[in-house]
Formats: C-alpha cells, structure tokens, sequence
C-alpha cells in the first residue's frame, strides 16, 4: 500500500482538526521547505524520525552502455539518503502480526 501527498493532508486535517485545504498548504510548505533545503545541500534531522542527507557520488570514467558496450563517461552527481532514527528503526524491526 502506498500513501500519497492526499492521504498525509487528510491525516493532517483529522489530527489537528483543520480544514483540508488550509492542511494541503502545510504539507505543501512543509516538502516545498524540505526540497529547498535539500537543493542547497542541507541536512534535515527529525528527532524520532530520521535524517535526510545529501551525498556526492563519484564519476565514472569507464561505464559501459549494456545495450551498445559503448563506454561512457558518468560525471559526479547528488543523491538523497535517508537514515531512519532510533523510534522508526525500531518500530520497523518488530516482527510483523
């Protein structure tokens, strides 16, 4: 099962008791703040949660093109992590019921 943007704005408004419209706009600030900062290469830790980092990979000279056996060149790039905390890691190894 997958939960959507949708689903975290109902949650929102059932838990805080607002309207979904004015729920829809936190959710959308709150991601909109995290995508910024992560765009900068902030790190985001939510205690009880977990942290969002961004990495640099390394370049690639000599990747290979499966299709072809071309060799290509992969520059270096960004990437997201996400480390879970303590409480989720926690939650998440208890065995299933």
């Amino acid at each position: 099962m997958t939960t959507t943007k949708r689903d975290l704005t109902q949650k929102v408004s059932e838990a805080v008791g607002i309207k979904k419209m004015d729920a829809a706009r936190v959710v959308n600030s709150l991601f909109a703040a995290m995508r910024e900062s992560l765009i900068n290469g902030e790190r985001i830790e939510i205690r009880g949660f977990g942290v969002f980092e961004v990495k640099n990979t390394k370049p690639k000279p000599a990747a290979r093109n499966p299709r072809t056996g071309e060799i290509i060149y992969v520059p270096a790039r960004r990437k997201t992590h996400f480390k879970p905390g303590k409480l989720l890691k926690q939650a998440l190894h208890k065995p299933i019921e």
